[in-house]
């Protein structure tokens, strides 16, 4: 995919984000347990239903893979190319009435996220990302445009110490003992694949989650980081690639810029 195709993709798929940012911030926070004991809310599936029939609309052809209607036992293998959906990511925070969760899109080639959106309706921020990242201050449901964009950039590492960002709802024993090896000046915990943007936006500089998450947690937060100069390494080092078996990530360090030596 070309750059100006994948800047066009990241576009629509903005687009998309902001109209199912729309319903979720119109639904109710009324809450169940689905059966891995996570919550669920009708926002998720309408969000996830909404996001379908646009995709549907851009490219008939694309196959979709959505959190809400994912199913390990018929779903052995992704294809080469695919939607990555999470329809409502930080379930948990839009419960809980706080502004941290957002619409997660990406379209995934050869293993790697090639256009993204992220947008976290509550603070009205769309991040996109195709060859290049950007921000846009954007309504929920609004027409999307890049008129008043921001371009995205990872920061140079302070001297001082880095900032940390780790997850408000998951972070275990084995993320704990990375961030005590860390050369840090502040952790903070932070809902949703927002961790991703505000490294992207240089306000962070890394972000580790060593406990197993989703695929669709990860793509789109994955591709506006890389393509505003940060990576996403898997525990041995190499990237974090996408359509592997059970579309089951077994840990990630995300990084402003380089790895540090630990």
């Amino acid at each position: 995919m070309d750059k100006d195709t994948r800047a066009a993709l990241a576009l629509r798929l903005g687009q998309i984000a902001c109209e199912a940012g729309k319903i979720i911030l119109a639904a109710d926070r009324a809450s169940s347990l689905k059966p891995d004991g996570s919550p669920v809310t009708a926002a998720d599936r309408t969000s996830e239903q909404l996001i379908r029939a646009q995709l549907q609309t851009l490219d008939a052809a694309l196959p979709v893979i959505a959190e809400e209607s994912f199913d390990a036992v018929r779903q052995r293998e992704a294809p080469r190319r695919f939607a990555l959906i999470d329809p409502l990511d930080g379930t948990r925070e839009f419960i809980a009435g706080r502004d941290e969760f957002t619409v997660n899109l990406a379209v995934i080639e050869d293993g790697a996220p090639a256009a993204a959106a992220v947008y976290a309706p509550a603070r009205r921020q769309l991040y996109l990302a195709g060859a290049q990242a950007f921000r846009v201050d954007a309504e929920p449901g609004s027409t999307v445009a890049l008129g008043a964009s921001q371009p995205l950039r990872t920061r140079a590492y302070p001297p001082e110490g880095l900032a940390a960002l780790v997850s408000r709802s998951h972070l275990d024993d084995a993320t704990h003992r990375m961030i005590d090896r860390l050369p840090l000046r502040t952790c903070e915990p932070t809902g949703s694949s927002l961790k991703f943007c505000l490294i992207a936006e240089g306000r962070a500089d890394v972000y580790p989650r060593l406990s197993p998450t989703m695929e669709w947690d990860t793509a789109a937060g994955h591709a506006v980081l890389v393509a505003a100069g940060g990576q996403v390494l898997a525990p041995d080092g190499s990237a974090l690639a996408y359509g592997k078996p059970g579309l089951r990530n077994l840990g990630f360090v995300a990084w402003g810029r380089a790895p540090l030596a630990l």
